[in-house]
């Protein structure tokens, strides 16, 4: 592998670490739900590497079904949260 995707992995695996701290320590739902889409977001990237590097193209078809399940995952928390849904804040 090439020393830029080494580099783009790392950084990415790093924001993924960032990203999960955020998860857990909210401090409201709509940060957790923002952190949410900001992981599947870093993790999608992650993959489209990761196919990338190893010149295997269905990685890019579980990119892309990933990137699907967390619009679809958004607008359902979107939607949740607009009804009145549990907020802690």
């Amino acid at each position: 592998m090439s020393t830029v995707i080494l580099l783009s992995l790392a950084l990415m695996c790093l924001a993924l670490c960032l990203s999960f701290v955020r998860l857990f320590k909210g401090p409201s739902l709509p940060d957790r739900v923002v952190a949410l889409e900001l992981f599947s977001s870093i993790l999608v990237g992650t993959i489209g590497l990761i196919a990338i590097a190893t010149d295997v193209a269905s990685l890019l078809d579980v990119a892309i079904v990933m990137a699907l399940m967390a619009f679809m995952a958004a607008i359902g928390f979107a939607r949740f949260l607009e009804r009145g849904g549990a907020r802690d804040d």
